[in-house]
């Protein structure tokens, strides 16, 4: 590739099936409680809100343990409000989590992030729908450390990825609206021509 892949709100999912659910009692004026049927099978789970709609991820803790951790810290943060999906490419990915993207010159974006590299944690496959840590290529970081918030997602199988970049996670739900902001009209430096918004990251406890 030619260019270089760059990589406190609680929400409560109210369901009334599954296996993994929990219930607790509320006590209310009355004398009868109210039972509070509370999901609790996606808990550790992301929710990116992007103006184009939610995308709901899976962490691997155990594969990725640090950067699902940095992943969660930005996201309790706020950090990764109103950054954008700043390259899309049909068929291949979507990037985004650069804080330069705030701004409206689209010259620095996939340039930035926090002052600091994650140490690699290269392990898992490039299945379609996987999130993943961008960097910078090997010929400046030759450890393959990540950038500290930039990330990309598959919208289509990557194995020419495999062993290169760090996979910390996959998309449970909204491959559809990862599969429309691909599809997004974009420049030459495949930057949708309309911003596509990351509203929020919404962490589940």
């Amino acid at each position: 590739m030619k260019q270089i892949i760059w990589g406190m709100l609680v929400l409560l999912v109210v369901s009334h099936t599954g296996a993994a659910q929990t219930k607790k009692n509320k006590p209310t004026k009355g004398k009868q409680p109210v039972t509070q049927t509370i999901d609790q099978s996606k808990k550790g789970y992301v929710i990116i809100e992007t103006s184009l709609g939610n995308i709901t991820i899976a962490l691997n803790d155990s594969a990725a343990p640090k950067h699902s951790a940095n992943f969660r810290k930005l996201a309790k943060e706020g950090f990764y409000e109103g950054t954008t999906f700043h390259r899309v490419i049909p068929g291949f990915m979507i990037q985004g989590g650069d804080p330069n993207s705030k701004d409206d010159d689209r010259s620095n974006d996939g340039m930035g992030g926090p002052p600091y590299r994650i140490d690699a944690e290269i392990g898992l496959t490039h299945d379609r729908g996987v999130i993943a840590a961008a960097r910078q290529s090997d010929v400046v970081n030759p450890k393959r450390e990540s950038n500290g918030s930039q990330f990309y997602i598959t919208v289509a199988e990557a194995k020419f990825l495999d062993g290169q970049y760090s996979v910390f996670g996959k998309v449970v739900e909204g491959m559809d609206v990862a599969d429309k902001i691909a599809a997004a009209p974009r420049d030459a430096r495949d930057n949708p021509l309309e911003k596509i918004v990351i509203k929020k990251v919404v962490v589940i406890e």
